[in-house]
């Protein structure tokens, strides 16, 4: 049972809720409730979360060492010693194998394919080389946000709103900035080489410019969408629901967060609360409104 739980921390399986951005296309088309279209984009969402897998098992093997000397890290199955480096390479070829597979079930077009491979080689890049040269790094943490949105739209075949991608592009930023700004200011340089070509006040104004720009992006997407999709009532009413949540995730931000942002959501039980009622209220305004 044991080997069994260390081998769930070593897949991150609560970074899974990350490919909740897989269902947006076909949640804000209203297709939730095609049966052909739900069970393939479970089976990508499935399929791409065994692949994320794979890119934190191998960036955990690269980084043993800096693993172990790191406050929280250091309790990972490989850097703790739990789990071995030739057992990790063993599941994650298994993880390959399997991911692939169900890639190939739901008769992926070559964009998606590409959008999922290019998804495990753009991270394994940022693993051995890129997280170490400044800004490449941040561009790295926000594209697997948008590549989820992306591969959800083309294995589906619905195409998303210009707004709403330019929304998931600001606020990826905003985080992935929150991510830096945290390690910088809790850890220091020590953690990360890359952080030495940081400052506390560049990643915050660039933080907070991007969380302005998703904000305006998505207010310019809910008038979109009303006006695209039929039966939707009017969504521009939830902007100040996702300014709030905004704000508390910058408070979270700013405390004693680490700021991973799986790691922020799921540990403050108000932001959780607040993400689910917000989730509530989109789904019911565009599914039940009549």
């Amino acid at each position: 049972m044991k080997k069994i739980v260390n081998y769930i921390k070593l897949m991150r399986v609560q970074h899974y809720i990350k490919n909740i951005l897989i269902f947006m296309p076909i949640v804000f088309s209203k297709n939730i409730f095609n049966i052909e279209i739900l069970t393939n984009t479970i089976i990508g969402a499935i399929s791409f979360s065994l692949m994320s897998s794979i890119v934190y098992i191998i960036n955990d093997i690269i980084d043993i060492e800096a693993d172990k000397k790191h406050q929280k890290k250091k309790f990972r199955p490989i850097a703790s010693g739990n789990i071995s480096i030739k057992e990790a390479y063993i599941i994650a070829i298994i993880l390959l194998i399997i991911s692939s597979l169900l890639n190939m079930y739901i008769k992926a077009n070559l964009l998606s394919c590409a959008i999922f491979y290019g998804y495990l080689g753009i991270n394994l890049l940022y693993s051995f080389k890129l997280k170490h040269i400044p800004i490449m790094d941040i561009v790295i943490l926000a594209s697997g946000f948008l590549l989820r949105l992306l591969y959800g739209s083309q294995i589906t075949g619905i195409q998303i709103s210009n707004w709403l991608y330019l929304t998931i592009l600001s606020f990826s930023f905003y985080m992935a900035l929150g991510k830096r700004r945290n390690e910088l200011e809790k850890i220091g340089n020590d953690s990360r080489k890359v952080l030495e070509y940081y400052n506390k006040s560049f990643l915050d104004n660039n933080m907070y410019m991007c969380v302005a720009l998703g904000i305006i992006f998505y207010s310019l997407w809910c008038i979109d969408i009303n006006s695209s999709v039929n039966g939707i009532v009017n969504l521009i009413w939830t902007v100040p629901f996702v300014i709030i949540i905004c704000m508390k995730y910058s408070l979270n931000i700013e405390g004693d967060s680490l700021g991973d942002p799986v790691d922020v959501i799921l540990n403050d039980k108000i932001l959780f609360i607040l993400v689910i009622a917000y989730s509530i209220i989109m789904f019911s305004a565009i599914y039940f409104n009549r």
